[in-house]
């Protein structure tokens, strides 16, 4: 399982022009789902994704969660995020989970959250085709792969 978490001042995810996820500041996280994956990398990224400490304390530090800071997160499906583009230019994405084993991880995903946080986590639609409009915070952009442990 694969995260882009990028901290913003504000997000929001549209379908056919109508807005169907609004945050402000706290996490944009693009989450990517391969065959290998299943609840125990859910459960590692959950508790990864909730301690980074990457919000501003009173000296300017980066020392806070999103949990410290009240922040909100907005989840958004990203089969994109297991491109490979070892032959040619067009990405294969074969890596990629299909939906009827993807879909209950992602909503898994999206309940530990809520479960974990407390907080106000709004989603995209998982498969359908999004736009997001972001206002990137520092800019700050990490990436965790479940898979790769770093």
């Amino acid at each position: 399982m694969r995260l882009i978490i990028q901290r913003v001042s504000k997000a929001s995810v549209h379908i056919d022009s109508k807005v169907v996820g609004k945050i402000q500041q706290g996490f944009l996280v693009l989450v990517g789902i391969e065959n290998a994956d299943g609840t125990e990398d859910v459960n590692w990224l959950v508790q990864k994704l909730i301690g980074l400490r990457v919000f501003s304390d009173d000296e300017g530090k980066m020392n806070l969660s999103v949990k410290d800071v009240f922040g909100n997160i907005l989840v958004v499906s990203q089969f994109t995020l297991f491109a490979s583009t070892v032959k040619g230019n067009r990405p294969s994405f074969i890596k990629s989970a299909k939906p009827d084993f993807a879909i209950p991880l992602y909503e898994y995903f999206v309940s530990k959250l809520k479960l974990e946080t407390g907080l106000d986590i709004q989603t995209g639609v998982f498969g359908a085709n999004m736009q997001i409009e972001l206002v990137n915070d520092g800019p700050v952009t990490i990436f965790i792969d479940s898979q790769n442990k770093e």
